[in-house]
């Protein structure tokens, strides 16, 4: 039984105590991640010729593929992540306040994972600044893509925002107990730090939570990015208006994986079984269940129209997107994790944490493998595939498959090095559980 009451001290545990594990993952990670850097700079230095990457139209292959695959499912990840954060203010969600924080840090590592993907795929960074960013004010108005990065710059402002806001609170309370060499930083965080701001800056928080809530499906995963694909009629595989909705659950399953594999890791590694519960885990895979089924379906209702009498250039391309292996797995694996799901809830002893954790990077990798075979699909079966004189293919390069690996040791990298600097649960979260009296005894289960 656990009857330990949360206190400063656990949630200071990641700051001040180091093991040699934490440098192992490190290691890992950097590894990762450099090896990455170094197909990137290859490609800089010989452009994207190296890359899978070839001819589209009359080419018969892709001009997106996997870069363009993984951007779209990283901004899933981070779009999800702040959502469920935001619920947990508005809806008073309070069972989930001990992982609020870890959901906002996921969406800052996976826009900054997203954005970087932008960077490499226009094989020259400088085009950032003389294509984007020096005729701004000509190509918002005629560029999908530049509407894209400018809700992509605006939420990651709005995240940034609403995460310091919350980091003022937490740094001011706890600065004699936080490392002095990282003095500047907590300065910074904290300059003109009131007492009195608490109540405002609360309030604050509330209104950019709504506000955070709202943009999701209007303007973000269920409004631009889908747009990009849903109104291009010469793509059959992205046309229609489902694209919205079906982009908008995957990027919220994505998302509660990401934060339960988290939350897992972050508890196994400092012994947080009683401010991480089994309840917390127990709930995100509800949760997780929940928007898989409305991910399934939203699929099957996809399936129905692009193969019951559909027009021929839309059952050319859903017949080849059906009978791909990557597609088969993908939709298994999640139909498995559903299974799993609701199976638990009709006997509960089946629920452990680590098949919590299962479920979550299963549906993780269902959902990468789903959205590059969807960049892709739409590539090779174009409306006028007629034209084409040898059917297309696109195999991803080395450096294209490294780019998955390098970006999830650059988020794994993100969260070493935040976790050494901030608290990665909120001291309100600690305050709350203590406040309502956490003496709790919460029936153990393995892991």
């Amino acid at each position: 039984m656990s009857t330990k009451t949360p206190n400063e001290a656990d949630i200071l545990r990641p700051i001040l105590q180091t093991t040699s594990k934490y440098y192992a993952l490190v290691a890992v990670a950097g590894l990762a991640f450099a090896i990455f850097l170094v197909g990137w700079l290859y490609q800089l230095h010989e452009g994207l010729v190296v890359t899978g990457l070839s001819d589209w139209g009359t080419g018969g292959g892709v001009t997106w593929g996997m870069y363009i695959g993984a951007f779209i499912w990283w901004v899933g990840i981070a779009h999800g992540g702040i959502i469920l954060s935001a619920a947990v203010r508005l809806l008073g969600m309070d069972r989930y306040m001990p992982v609020a924080r870890l959901a906002e840090l996921l969406t800052i590592a996976g826009l900054s994972a997203a954005g970087f993907f932008i960077i490499v795929h226009m094989g020259r960074p400088d085009r950032m600044v003389t294509s984007v960013i020096g005729h701004y004010n000509i190509t918002v108005h005629n560029s999908p893509l530049v509407w894209d990065v400018t809700v992509i710059t605006a939420y990651f402002v709005l995240t940034a925002t609403y995460l310091g806001l919350t980091l003022r609170y937490d740094v001011s309370r706890l600065r004699d107990q936080l490392p002095d060499h990282f003095g500047p930083i907590y300065t910074m965080v904290t300059i003109g730090y009131t007492e009195r701001e608490d109540e405002v800056v609360q309030r604050m928080v509330w209104w950019l939570a709504l506000a955070i809530i709202i943009m999701a499906p209007l303007l973000l995963h269920g409004g631009v990015i889908p747009w990009l694909f849903a109104v291009l009629p010469t793509y059959p595989r992205w046309f229609g208006s489902v694209q919205g909705p079906q982009f908008l659950t995957i990027a919220l399953t994505s998302a509660i994986s990401g934060v339960i594999v988290l939350s897992y890791a972050f508890r196994r590694a400092y012994n947080w079984a009683h401010i991480i519960t089994d309840d917390v885990f127990r709930g995100l895979t509800l949760w997780l269940g929940f928007f898989a089924l409305l991910f399934l379906w939203l699929q099957l209702q996809q399936i129905t129209t692009g193969t019951f009498f559909p027009p021929v250039e839309l059952e050319i391309a859903w017949l080849a997107t059906i009978e791909h292996p990557i597609y088969i797995v993908s939709m298994t694996l999640v139909a498995l994790v559903l299974a799993y799901i609701f199976a638990q809830t009709i006997r509960p002893a089946l629920f452990t944490k680590k098949r919590a954790v299962l479920s979550g990077l299963a549906v993780l990798t269902a959902t990468l493998l789903e959205k590059v075979l969807f960049v892709i699909e739409g590539f090779l079966h174009p409306s006028f595939e007629i034209y084409y004189s040898t059917p297309g293919i696109y195999v991803p390069s080395l450096i294209e498959l490294s780019s998955i690996l390098g970006t999830i040791g650059m988020v794994t990298l993100f969260f070493l090095g935040v976790a050494k600097v901030f608290p990665v649960v909120e001291l309100h979260a600690i305050e709350h559980l203590r406040g309502h009296g956490d003496d709790y005894e919460e029936p153990e289960t393995h892991d």
